[in-house]
């Protein structure tokens, strides 16, 4: 059915498109949380929110029957406030736009639905809502969630090592492979000559918890966990095809 589409961007499709897609089989969708946030002297803002667009598409395309529903382009970023223009939303807040969303998708007759958190500081709120947002579409609709952050900063370092030998670059915010990433996605946006080297503990659950209770300032005033410097594009390709991967077998 998906070859057929102009697009499996769900908004991108008229409402019969959408209709005909569903009643052939197109019964899952997938939607990203993202964040415009702060990601250091040398990436934009909407990082989280461009990459989870580019990350669901690309998961939706791995499923074959699954459309794309829009990102949700902030999120909870309180962590980020004391750099200048970074948004974020209340916990409370991102739950209702997640309950409305699913609650309206399995309304018109998906059966399954991912999240994809493409913002470190959407997997706490998203994991401890969970189970009200599968209670508010059951039984007729199934929700899967990412909640592993760890997970997806490893396979980073992983693809990161097996590309460039910089594995140990890879912290997991505005480093080298989010920077790859951007390079990839938007290139005349990404500040190459301002990459820095940032904040370079292990990211474990502590170092995580201490970001989001203190704020990623106090750790690293560039606001950057891991390294950016050594970037490439064929670094952000391999980055977004490994987690698209990872994500789709978990949708599965």
């Amino acid at each position: 059915m998906h070859e057929s589409l102009p697009s499996l961007h769900l908004e991108r499709l008229t409402s019969p498109e959408v209709g005909a897609a569903i009643t052939a089989g197109m019964t899952t969708v997938v939607f990203a949380c993202g964040a415009v946030e702060q990601h250091g002297p040398h990436l934009p803002m909407f990082t989280d929110a461009e990459h989870g667009t580019r990350l669901a598409e690309e998961v939706a395309r791995r499923l074959g029957n699954a459309l794309v529903a829009p990102t949700v382009r902030i999120g909870c970023s309180d962590h980020h406030m004391s750099f200048p223009g970074s948004l974020s939303l209340r916990a409370t807040t991102l739950e209702d736009v997640c309950h409305d969303y699913c609650v309206s998708l399995a309304r018109h007759g998906f059966t399954r639905i991912g999240i994809i958190p493409s913002h470190g500081g959407n997997y706490a709120p998203l994991a401890e809502m969970l189970p009200r947002l599968r209670a508010a579409i059951a039984p007729a609709c199934e929700l899967r969630l990412d909640t592993d952050l760890i997970a997806l900063v490893a396979l980073w370092r992983q693809v990161v090592e097996a590309e460039a030998g910089l594995g140990a670059r890879v912290g997991g915010h505005a480093d080298i492979a989010e920077s790859s990433i951007m390079l990839a996605l938007h290139p005349s946006l990404v500040r190459i000559d301002r990459a820095t080297e940032g904040f370079r503990a292990e990211l474990d659950e502590a170092v995580i918890e201490r970001i989001i209770r203190d704020g990623l300032h106090t750790v690293k005033p560039n606001g950057i966990i891991g390294d950016a410097r050594g970037m490439e594009a064929r670094i952000g390709e391999r980055c977004i095809a490994a987690a698209a991967d990872r994500l789709a077998g978990l949708f599965r």
